[in-house]
């Protein structure tokens, strides 16, 4: 009956349900990072020393992308299986039941150990939730995207990454600006992830509205659907995973650089307030938003594997900058988060249509979800624990060699992507 009122999608509601669904998944995730940093080490991990708090909480901060994993893998069989529509509503439901539980929590004080048991706990529901709503909100887009325009709807669930970002850094800033700090760390750093329930409402509203691909219908009625989707995979597609994931991960180094760690450092090591940081982040992540759609319009007259490359030798030359930056106190860290997040903005823009792009229909939704899941790994859940302890033993140069390392890494991976893989295979 649905699909007799609604035929088919419309362009407008594809892509909005795209950017809404990844946008309240981001901003439920970059909520607990920036709480990680902010509130987590005093009220879950409270100890003598704020370095060993801070690394504790980063430690919890790693469990989803463990997690994220696990839920491409359980997300991904019903999505390749079932079809993608119930799987990200259940997926965006997982997260946000996950983050709104965060803000419901006790504290270190109230509840002893259990209360980062608890955390840790709710820290895996988020990853689990996300592992399973990327890969789907990539494919909603570019499934139902025309030929020639895969990058550019594929853009559009990654600008849920900035948004979702300026959401929760947002909320961050007019926190702190008007509340005291015995009032944010009692109850005030709660009502961004309780506030996360209202946007979980709207998100599902709007994807109850949709129907599925027409990529998807296909391989239905083609009866190219596999038993066992990560089987298949990984039977028959490890080439592509493999590159897929090392493609990604300098992607998730520099993100996690650039938020976590550089939160952390610029608050600790550089000795500038939380208050002025912040608003100084959020302006590089202006920069992140404005290049995605630029790079996605480039990848598709060029070559997504092609731009992808040529921003990954960017961000390698980055790393050089991390010393000098870093040193030169509130006009240097402005310079620093301006060019690390326009160069995100310049790798992640074709991403989502290049992660999608080499996996047949039968498990594009697990080999997406897995690749971009499996370089979260590599690249994100001990970036900022690795990063602190470099920084702490030889400076800020030592991280940015790191992410240099990193990108000759992807760089390497990219190329062999562009030679082993066809540019174009839907």
């Amino acid at each position: 009956m649905a699909d007799a009122v609604l035929p088919r999608n419309s362009t407008g509601r594809v892509l909005f349900a795209s950017l809404i669904g990844t946008t309240i998944e981001f901003f439920d995730f970059y909520i607990y990072a920036t709480a990680a940093v902010l509130v987590f080490p005093a009220l879950f991990f409270p100890g003598d020393d704020p370095l060993t708090s801070t690394l504790s909480s980063f430690a919890t901060f790693a469990i989803a992308f463990f997690a994220r994993p696990v839920g491409a893998v359980a997300f991904g069989h019903f999505g390749d299986r079932v079809g993608r529509k119930a799987t990200l509503v259940a997926a965006l439901l997982t997260m946000g039941l996950s983050t709104v539980a965060i803000g419901l929590l006790p504290t270190y004080a109230q509840a002893g150990v259990v209360a980062p048991m608890l955390l840790a706990l709710c820290r895996f529901g988020q990853g689990l939730g996300l592992g399973g709503e990327w890969g789907g909100a990539v494919l909603l887009a570019t499934e139902n995207a025309p030929p020639g325009k895969k990058a550019w709807f594929g853009m559009f669930p990654q600008l849920g990454a900035p948004i979702g970002f300026i959401l929760s850094t947002s909320a961050f800033i007019l926190l702190t600006a008007s509340l005291s700090e015995e009032a944010f760390l009692s109850w005030g750093w709660r009502a961004p992830f309780l506030a996360s329930a209202v946007l979980v409402f709207v998100g599902l509203w709007v994807r109850m509205k949709i129907t599925e691909t027409p990529e998807f219908k296909t391989a239905v009625e083609r009866h190219e659907r596999v038993r066992a989707p990560v089987v298949s995979l990984f039977q028959r597609h490890k080439a592509a995973l493999v590159l897929g994931t090392l493609g990604a991960t300098t992607t998730f180094v520099l993100f996690y650089l650039m938020t976590v760690f550089a939160l952390g450092w610029a608050t600790t090591g550089m000795g500038l307030a939380r208050a002025d940081v912040l608003p100084v982040q959020l302006i590089g992540v202006l920069f992140f938003a404005a290049l995605i759609p630029v790079t996605a319009l480039a990848a598709d007259k060029f070559g997504q594997v092609r731009v992808l490359i040529a921003s990954t030798i960017g961000i390698g030359l980055f790393g050089a900058l991390f010393a000098p930056l870093l040193h030169g106190g509130l006009s240097g860290l402005l310079i620093f988060f301006a060019l690390g997040f326009a160069l995100m903005g310049c790798t992640y823009g074709p991403l989502g249509a290049a992660m999608a792009r080499p996996f047949p229909t039968a498990v594009r939704y697990t080999g997406a979800s897995m690749a971009f899941n499996l370089a979260g790994i590599l690249g994100a859940s001990l970036a900022p624990y690795v990063a602190l302890k470099l920084a702490q033993a030889w400076g800020p140069a030592a991280v940015g060699g790191y992410l240099s390392a990193a990108a000759l890494l992807t760089a390497l991976a990219l190329w062999g992507m562009g030679r082993v893989l066809p540019e174009d295979r839907t």
